[in-house]
């Protein structure tokens, strides 16, 4: 039941938040940083654990399996499950969780119980996406944390937060429907040639379609995964919620809701329609490339601080969504450092750009400059994260993106090259906000800003080891990972090689001259 409780936990101690808030604020922020450490606690006992002992036949990634019928009749379970994919996911989920309570810690001042409960339920929503193995049971999750994340950016984001909130609600709801309309789809198809219906992950997989029906059905799942992501050109909703939501809000938004799409690619999209990504794998990865350039260009065109880092993640994205469509090693391998690594490095930055604004005011960096000398902690730890965006060799980032690009050039090539061109923008775009922001001639006349507290510097130089240790030591993250992805990729071509007789997408491991794709 463990994995019952890191869902239930955290929506426990938002409900607890919220009524303890109401007469002390201080009491919803203590109450739900203590239940996401019980949570982390959980999670890091599972840690130890070696793949296969939970006694899936054929599935020995798993850590722990909970399965329950929850709705028999129409074939939906309670089916949660952890492997090294998920618990990694899980952990960045609570880490970034506590650091948004804390770095909100003297942001937020009304309404902190609701806040706090919005905030909560949101990660619970979270946690059950990565741990849902029923297609029900995902959907329910997706959509559970859409609604609160909503009522955050709308209640206590800044001038055109309601906007920003209906947008994204409106995107992300709306995709959702696709991916509802597609899962509908294979579970009638999969009844129909089986006779028996059920939203069951594994069950599902293999089912048998006809490639047009498959091509449709996986449209379906990549659109939701997509605007979540986001993918230009389904990216519009997030500039705007990123340069609205809280500081808390604009963290969970760039380090949690955008991998949940990444998860989506990598556990159902690819393993449930291997035949139709194959078929889909080049405008794949022409989207991924144009994402990375339009993204770096967009940001480096921003005056607006929040809205900049905001661009970048969509350029950051753009390797993820590149790597899930080279689908082999390292690609994969790639594919997970950047997200863990984008969450948090682009959650740092949100974070520095809402302390920017707490003090200042203001997020125009025509207004900024030269503030290096009043605040040299705030700077310094700009520099490092900047250095991170860029892909500096020695931080997480650069291993990241650096695996996605061997990868890729083993796909194709010409994609591989043209990504590249992102991370020459990247460099421009990162060193233009130390340049903008702490560099120069102060453009207004203002009093000494005040450095970063001893409890933001706290989550700094947490957030600042982690990402040097992923940059420098990898190896523990992909020991993790390697059963999950070695599983994935074994489904995937066991599933394709079980349904056609067309090339299987599976890892290229030659290092001859045969650099094909298949």
């Amino acid at each position: 039941m463990i994995l019952a409780w890191l869902i239930i936990i955290p929506l426990a101690g938002g409900l607890l938040a919220w009524l303890s808030g109401r007469g002390n604020s201080l009491r919803a922020r203590w109450v739900s940083l203590i239940a996401l450490t019980i949570d982390l606690v959980f999670v890091l006992s599972l840690w130890p654990r070696h793949p296969g002992e939970v006694g899936f036949t054929g599935h020995g990634s798993w850590l722990v399996d909970l399965k329950r019928a929850w709705i028999p009749q129409m074939g939906v379970s309670l089916h949660l499950g952890m492997d090294g994919l998920s618990l990694l996911l899980v952990l960045l989920t609570l880490s970034l969780g506590m650091i948004s309570v804390v770095c909100s810690w003297t942001e937020i001042k009304e309404k902190t119980g609701f806040f706090h409960f919005t905030l909560m339920w949101t990660l619970s929503g979270i946690i059950g996406v990565f741990l849902s193995l029923d297609l029900f049971l995902f959907y329910f999750f997706w959509e559970l944390m859409l609604v609160p994340m909503y009522f955050l950016i709308a209640l206590w984001g800044h001038e055109n937060r309601v906007y920003a909130s209906v947008k994204f609600f409106i995107f992300t709801q709306l995709s959702g429907l696709f991916m509802l309309a597609a899962i509908l789809g294979l579970y009638f198809i999969h009844g129909r040639h089986t006779g028996m219906y059920t939203f069951d992950y594994f069950q599902l997989l293999g089912t048998s379609m006809t490639p047009s029906a498959s091509f449709w059905l996986m449209l379906g799942f990549f659109v939701a995964f997509a605007v979540k992501l986001p993918v230009v050109p389904f990216h519009s909703w997030l500039p705007d919620a990123h340069t609205e939501a809280p500081t808390a809000g604009s963290v969970i938004l760039a380090g949690l809701l955008l991998k949940t799409g990444a998860y989506g690619l990598l556990r159902f999209m690819v393993p449930l329609f291997p035949s139709a990504v194959s078929d889909f794998w080049l405008p794949g990865m022409v989207l991924a490339v144009i994402g990375i350039l339009y993204g770096a260009i967009l940001a480096f065109a921003q005056n607006d601080l929040k809205r900049l880092v905001a661009y970048t993640s969509i350029s950051h994205m753009g390797f993820v969504l590149l790597g899930v469509f080279a689908w082999n090693d390292l690609a994969l391998q790639g594919v997970v450092m950047q997200m863990i690594c984008h969450g948090i490095s682009t959650g740092a930055l949100f974070i520095l750009v809402g302390s920017l604004q707490e003090r200042l005011h203001t997020r125009d960096m025509n207004r900024m400059g030269g503030l290096w000398s009043d605040a040299p902690r705030m700077a310094g730890v700009g520099l490092v994260f900047a250095l991170a965006s860029l892909g500096q060799p020695g931080m997480g980032n650069f291993v990241g993106e650096f695996l996605v690009l061997i990868g890729s050039y083993r796909v194709n090539v010409a994609m591989a090259a043209l990504a590249t061109i992102g991370l020459v923008a990247a460099t421009v775009y990162s060193l233009w906000i130390i340049q903008r922001v702490f560099h120069g001639q102060k453009r207004e006349d203002r009093r000494l800003l005040a450095d970063l507290s001893a409890r933001e510097m706290i989550i700094m130089t947490v957030m600042i080891i982690a990402i040097v240790l992923l940059g420098m030591y990898p190896q523990p993250l992909f020991n993790t990972v390697a059963p999950a992805l070695a599983s994935l990729e074994r489904n995937t071509s066991a599933t394709q090689g079980a349904n056609e007789n067309k090339p299987i997408i599976r890892p290229v491991t030659d290092t001859g001259e045969n650099h094909e794709r298949y």
